[in-house]
């Protein structure tokens, strides 16, 4: 059973603080709930419930790398913004798209460059972003690489099935040392965290 967000925090936190004091420096404090829901109406989407335990928690990691391989989390404001950017860039904005029929959502493991319905909540600082998937098929809250020159894909790895999966993964890889899909935690001389591709 995945554990909770509030529980992966706690043990990213107590790593960090320890391992990687640089990394943990860079957590920004909760998000306002009001910031929260300011984003969830610029997207016009809910965000799912670990997303915004997650922001009520730490409202962004600044630049600094925090998942595997090179993803740093957005705040609340840096999701919108993101969205907003895509979706402009795609031509479709969330109040002006009409709602696309189930049967023609895509499950396969590639998908299109942008969706209207994938929330953006971490970006590697060159165009790509990690997004929820909120289209409604049965791979609802999966994760994707939403790359922004070969379009999005949906990797198989277990970690990739939700938000809470992702975090106790990426938090138990810290803890241990042992390689998660290729990615393997190392901390730079500067106190960072980081993760090397095996």
């Amino acid at each position: 059973m995945t554990i909770s967000i509030a529980e992966s925090w706690e043990r990213a936190e107590s790593w960090l603080v320890h391992h990687a004091p640089a990394t943990y420096a860079a957590l920004a404090p909760p998000a306002d709930r009001a910031a929260i829901a300011e984003a969830e109406r610029a997207v016009g989407l809910p965000f799912p419930d670990p997303l915004v335990e997650s922001l009520l928690r730490h409202d962004g990691t600044d630049h600094l790398t925090l998942l595997p391989p090179f993803w740093s989390l957005l705040s609340a404001e840096g999701i919108a913004d993101h969205w907003r950017l895509r979706s402009r860039i795609h031509g479709k904005g969330a109040e002006a798209a009409e709602p696309e029929a189930e049967s023609e959502l895509d499950e396969s493991e590639h998908g299109p460059w942008w969706h209207r319905l994938w929330i953006p909540f971490a970006a590697d600082g060159c165009g790509d972003y990690l997004v929820l998937d909120q289209r409604p098929t049965a791979c609802r809250g999966r994760i994707g690489d939403a790359d922004h020159e070969q379009g999005a894909f949906f990797e198989s790895h277990a970690m990739w099935a939700s938000l809470p999966a992702l975090f106790e993964a990426s938090v138990t890889a810290m803890e241990t040392g042992e390689v998660l899909d290729s990615y393997e935690r190392t901390v730079t001389e500067e106190g960072e965290l980081d993760w090397e591709i095996l």
